[in-house]
């Protein structure tokens, strides 16, 4: 999947001081997740679907 013109946006609870946090961007069905600290290291691409089913269990915890 081409993400080279994809918009990458960080949660509003990562600190700007480029700490441990993933980059998320959304491509409709589709959202890509990344390693801020290595953004040309690759990326997941996840169904919306299961990125909620993710963060609702992750929550949980």
């Amino acid at each position: 999947m081409d993400v080279s013109r994809a918009t990458w946006r960080k949660s509003s609870y990562s600190s700007g001081n480029g700490g441990n946090c993933v980059e998320l961007a959304d491509l409709g069905a589709v959202v890509c997740v990344r390693d801020s600290k290595d953004r040309d290291g690759g990326h997941l691409d996840v169904s919306r679907g299961a990125l909620r089913a993710l963060l609702a269990d992750l929550k949980q915890r």
